[in-house]
């Protein structure tokens, strides 16, 4: 499942910043602040909700085991209602094997809609991390900064009150806050909107949020509620092989 989804919170505007150079210089700042730790892989132990179409309820539920080694390989393994799916991301490829023990390449678009990398946005440039969110459909050149929870929060690719474009939330000490896409589902198009809230240090005064929130046209999809994380383990080659995840049963 994708990380997750929106603020409960009470917005206050503020001036705009508007300009191109102030969003360059808070994402510089953000990903100098990653750039200070030495992180080279994390494991991360959480619980995943699934709820009913309608937002109100929970529909069903399980555990992820989601394993990073930077820059650009993930596994993630998740058992919903006992049946146990991995996926497993390197480079720009994706392969999943289902529960039934079944291994394809899944399309682009899966890794595409996976925002793992928001969180964590080691070994990569402020012009990279522009690129990408301008890939979907962020435009850099808007911005304007608001006050969320006593914080003040520099939010790229929106103005004030507009809640329909795709935009990036970016706190300049926890870093994303909030995520808005528009994404093609099997539904229609959609408005996607991930936060990221409780945020506790990482290392090298880097934050991680334990509580992450997917809500699709307002509607609470998924919450991801972290247990634990541990700091550069030590994560064989084999679990990042499409082939050896061919050969596990």
């Amino acid at each position: 499942m994708r990380l997750a989804a929106t603020l409960l919170v009470t917005l206050l505007a503020v001036p705009a910043a508007g300009a191109a150079s102030d969003v360059r210089a808070a994402v510089e700042a953000f990903v100098a602040r990653a750039s200070g730790v030495s992180l080279t892989s994390l494991v991360i132990e959480q619980d995943v909700a699934l709820y009913h179409p309608d937002g109100r309820r929970q529909q069903s539920g399980g555990g992820q085991r989601v394993l990073l080694r930077l820059p650009r390989q993930q596994r993630v393994e998740q058992t919903i209602d006992g049946k146990l799916e991995v996926r497993l991301a390197v480079g720009d490829r994706v392969w999943v094997r289902a529960a039934d023990g079944s291994v394809y390449e899944a399309p682009p678009v899966a890794l595409a809609r996976d925002r793992t990398h928001l969180l964590v946005p080691f070994r990569r440039s402020a012009a990279d991390v522009l690129a990408e969110w301008r890939a979907l459909g962020i435009r850099d050149g808007v911005s304007h900064v608001t006050r969320v929870g006593g914080r003040l929060i520099t939010v790229i690719g929106a103005l004030p009150g507009d809640r329909q474009s795709p935009a990036v939330w970016l706190d300049p000490e926890f870093g994303v806050v909030r995520f808005i896409t528009r994404e093609t589902l099997p539904g229609g198009p959609a408005l996607m909107d991930l936060a990221f809230s409780e945020h506790r240090p990482l290392a090298g005064g880097f934050f991680f949020p334990y509580r992450q929130e997917a809500f699709i046209d307002g509607k609470m999809v998924v919450l991801i509620t972290v247990r634990s994380i541990a700091i550069n383990p030590a994560l064989p080659d084999e679990l990042f092989d499409p082939e050896a995840l061919r050969r596990t049963r």
